[in-house]
């Protein structure tokens, strides 16, 4: 059985409890405190959870997400029962996951610059 640090469980943690927090939140307008929150989970998610390895395959599906969600919005709009909700939920999804991205990306040059 593999032994899982408890910085990979805190990162995993928050990870699931900003995308809980996000799913939710974009059921109602949110407020200072819950982007706030959305923000700090995703900074952890990005300093935490995300190593090397995964760091293009993370940069490849946060990119895609901030696509969709911004191009779906115009679509999502159009829906007249749950597509104003749907909007809602990706933009809460994006604000979560956007710290996340701007710190491997950040990590991702530094590992760029300082290799020989």
């Amino acid at each position: 059985m593999k032994k899982v640090s408890m910085v990979q469980k805190v990162g995993s943690w928050a990870f699931i409890a900003g995308l809980l927090i996000a799913v939710v939140a974009g059921f109602w307008p949110i407020g200072p405190a819950v982007t706030s929150v959305l923000i700090v989970l995703g900074l952890v998610v990005g300093f935490l959870n995300v190593t090397g390895a995964e760091t293009q395959s993370f940069l490849f599906a946060s990119v895609s997400l901030v696509i969709v969600a911004s191009l779906g919005g115009n679509v999502l709009s159009s829906i007249q029962a749950v597509g104003p909700v749907l909007q809602n939920i990706f933009s809460t999804i994006v604000l979560f996951v956007l710290p996340a991205t701007i710190v491997v990306c950040l990590k991702a040059i530094y590992a760029l610059a300082s290799e020989e």
